[in-house]
């Protein structure tokens, strides 16, 4: 897997696909292998006659892991992305990103939405704006030593997912701490690029999609039926919506 250099660390990336380009970025604790790779997405894309590239955030997948919380602010993280697209020497690019991913896609419309053709922003609605919640309590319990009883259940689940990627839980834990930085609702109202909204209608970690578009002018809404935050990622109605979104942008 090739990888380059941004801010002095090795971020990994896949570049596969002739065609428009668009850049995927993928959640908390997941990497590009599977939230993209095992999911078809990359395959859908390619199909659909696109250039695709998705990245390993730090902390993730085959990208270097820092352990300084300080090094997981969004706003870097976004920096990690632009630095591949004109690493690539790409101009504009479509970007889509789910959960964490859709937070640093949108700090990456907001720092450089001259390169940012269309943003599509996954598994997240209004908790961009007003937060998540949570954070310690999970970075508490990916710091647990092994065998610890963690009395959260949604540090439990966070623990389980990071174990069953082989993930490096200190530097997830370190990331956490760094995702309590939302955006506000002036800043995502300057959004003028093209923007889709898509969770699925079972998503109880997203937060209210609709109110989110409703601060973005012109913002689509797609609900992904029958699916909650984890399952939405690789459904097929959100890939046919994201088709047509992007066919239809500008």
């Amino acid at each position: 897997m090739p990888n380059f250099i941004s801010d002095g660390l090795e971020i990994a990336y896949v570049d596969e696909g002739e065609g428009e380009p668009i850049l995927l970025i993928h959640g908390f604790g997941s990497s590009l292998a599977v939230n993209w790779r095992s999911t078809n997405w990359i395959d859908t894309l390619v199909r659909d006659g696109r250039r695709v590239i998705a990245m390993d955030v730090r902390g993730h997948g085959n990208s270097a892991k820092p352990r300084e919380t300080a090094l997981y602010r969004p706003a870097l993280l976004a920096a990690d992305a632009g630095r591949l697209v004109d690493h690539l020497g790409i101009g504009r690019i479509d970007v889509m990103g789910y959960s964490m991913g859709a937070r640093i896609a949108t700090f990456l419309a907001l720092a450089r939405p001259e390169i940012v053709r269309s943003l599509i922003i996954g598994g997240l609605g209004i908790a961009l704006v007003e937060g998540l919640g949570g954070q310690e309590e999970i970075a508490a319990a990916l710091e647990a030593p092994p065998g610890t009883e963690i009395a959260s259940a949604v540090g439990r689940s966070y623990r389980r997912f990071g174990e069953a990627t082989k993930s490096d839980l200190p530097a997830l834990a370190a990331c956490m701490r760094s995702m309590r930085e939302n955006v506000s609702a002036t800043d995502i109202g300057r959004l003028t690029m093209p923007v889709l909204v898509a969770v699925g209608d079972r998503d109880e970690v997203a937060g209210s999609p609709d109110r989110l578009a409703a601060l973005i002018p012109g913002a689509e809404v797609l609900v992904i039926p029958g699916r909650d935050h984890m399952q939405a990622t690789g459904d097929r109605a959100y890939k046919q919506g994201v088709l047509a979104f992007l066919k239809a942008r500008p």
